[in-house]
């Protein structure tokens, strides 16, 4: 693994545990996503979470499914 993905999954794994592990028990199977700032936007369609990230917030997000694995960092 290069440098910059070990960089991102550390940036994702560290967001999940601050950001996404306190939703898990309301949450769990929804998809969140965390921007590095800490705002999130949550619900219950991956792809409608990713738009109304881009959308009220912009770019730069990594998306979750709660309880789960990240699914991937939208650029």
């Amino acid at each position: 693994m290069a440098a910059e993905q070990r960089a991102l999954k550390a940036q994702a794994d560290r967001l999940y545990e601050v950001y996404g592990r306190p939703l898990e028990a309301q949450h769990r199977g929804e998809y969140v996503a965390i921007f590095p700032d800490g705002k999130t936007i949550i619900g219950r369609e991956r792809l409608a979470v990713a738009e109304q990230a881009v959308r009220t917030i912009g770019r730069g997000s990594f998306l979750f499914k709660i309880g789960d694995k990240a699914v991937g960092k939208w650029r």
